[in-house]
């Protein structure tokens, strides 16, 4: 049996030392990165402009929707004011129509002499 146990001892051995050689060490891969640090750099760069341009974008657009706003608001007024000068003409048209200014001179007492009366041509 002396024989048999060490013929085993010696088979465990070598299968000790077949897996010790069989499995290396595990050797820690290299980290490949995907983008240098250059290539980061660049791109963390590129991305604050990117914000900073739409950030400028949108603030301009904004500033230019204020002053449609305005302009809308002048033109508003701007046809409020016409409609006022137009009915202002027209009220200016209906008193000075010739009837009307002979009767308020008849009322003020004027009386109309022919002889005394000059036309003027207009242009």
């Amino acid at each position: 049996m002396s024989n048999l146990a060490k013929k085993i001892q010696q088979e465990e051995q070598q299968n000790l030392q077949q897996q010790t050689t069989i499995t290396p060490k595990p050797v820690a891969p290299k980290k490949h990165t995907w983008l240098s640090p250059g290539e980061k750099a660049l791109m963390f760069a590129f991305g604050v402009l990117f914000c900073i341009g739409a950030a400028f974008i949108i603030s301009k657009q904004s500033d230019i929707y204020h002053v449609n706003k305005e302009i809308q608001l002048v033109e508003s007024s701007i046809q409020d004011q016409q409609k006022v000068n137009g009915d202002l003409e027209m009220q200016i048209d209906e008193l000075s129509r010739y009837e009307r200014i002979k009767e308020q001179a008849e009322k003020l007492g004027l009386t109309l002499n022919e002889n005394n009366v000059k036309v003027v041509q207009g242009q």
